[in-house]
């Protein structure tokens, strides 16, 4: 990362250790146990999106809290050694635990439990005056950053995502903080919740009034977008791909797209683009881990999207864009068969 111009994607959030169980026959149901057929382990939540935004060649930058234990110090050896991601904004809380989760992989979807507590130093804590950078993924709630103002009023892009309303009450005032936000990437469902709308296309103009561009998720229906700055509106399809684990691809869609606005791409390639990484990602277990980089687009498009005439057609962008040297294979996380 150069230290006069800061880093591409600037990242803040909670860390979780994944353990992932695949290959589940039915749903569990109280007093059973079921056997799955395979299992994968690795750094998740805000991991997700920073591995995912590093395995392009964006300098990332990661302000979390690592616990002082050994999910902790494994997730940290993972995410600056293996990754190359700069976690100097970063810290080892004493006498506190990693979180914890397991995800149940079912049927194109997961159930998630988590172990673990709120970690000892908050957002603010972590970033004070955050440095200057290109980008930076964040997750909105209900109580407002004041680092954000501070990254906005510096120039850089906020792309804001939104998790979900356990009390279903959507309230709108937490959309108050698109104002900050070059973007905003909810899934369909949040989308439709927060706006009171009864379409993705109709929650999409809500929030394009809200944000200069507007991305609506819709899992295996695709994606939809408008984006104020540049005029366009977009909507394309997802891949048909089989799902192992779904764990984290909405991650990599959100950081996906991040690479490609970074990059300057059309509307169009840029959902695209995100869409078929998300998909590549739920071909592997655990969201980090299944992050594609540039290497895992480029396999694909020589084996597969180019062989295609349909495919071709759709992701002919690709054979512009992969670098000629898209690095070496990511890592993928360790597993038993599944």
């Amino acid at each position: 990362m150069d230290e006069e111009t800061g880093p591409d994607v600037l990242l803040t959030g909670l860390l979780f250790y994944d353990l992932v169980l695949t290959g589940l026959g039915k749903p569990p149901t109280p007093g059973e146990e079921i056997w799955t057929r395979g299992m994968g382990c690795g750094p998740g939540g805000i991991a997700n999106l920073a591995v995912a935004a590093a395995r392009y060649g964006l300098a990332t930058s990661l302000a979390t809290v690592f616990g002082d234990d050994f999910y902790g110090a494994h997730c940290r050896e993972i995410l600056a050694a293996q990754e190359g991601i700069d976690l100097s904004l970063s810290r080892t809380a004493e006498n506190w635990n990693t979180p914890v989760t397991v995800s149940l992989a079912h049927d194109h979807d997961r159930a998630l439990v988590t172990h673990g507590q709120e970690p000892g130093y908050t957002q603010d804590e972590l970033l004070g005056d955050p440095p200057s950078a290109r980008s930076a993924l964040v997750h909105i709630g209900a109580e407002p950053q004041e680092w954000l103002a501070k990254a906005a009023a510096t120039g850089t892009l906020i792309f804001a995502d939104i998790g979900w309303d356990p009390t279903e009450q959507w309230s709108g005032e937490v959309l108050k903080q698109l104002s900050l936000c070059h973007a905003f990437l909810p899934n369909d469902t949040e989308a439709m919740g927060y706006t009171r709308t009864d379409s993705p296309a109709a929650a999409l103009t809500g929030l394009a009034e809200l944000t200069p561009l507007a991305v609506i998720t819709c899992g295996r229906a695709g994606a939809l977008a408008v984006d104020q700055t540049t005029g366009e509106h977009a909507q394309v399809a997802a891949l048909d791909i089989d799902a192992i684990d779904a764990t984290g691809a909405g991650d990599i869609f959100g950081a996906s797209f991040v690479a490609a606005t970074l990059g300057g791409w059309p509307l169009a390639d840029r959902l695209r683009f995100a869409c078929l990484a998300a998909g590549l990602s739920v071909q592997h277990h655990t969201g980090a881990f299944a992050a594609p980089g540039w290497h895992g687009i480029d396999r694909w498009w020589r084996t597969t999207g180019s062989r295609d005439r349909e495919l071709a057609r759709a992701y002919g962008f690709l054979a512009d864009r992969i670098p000629a040297d898209p690095g070496p294979a990511p890592a993928h996380a360790p597993v038993t068969p599944r």
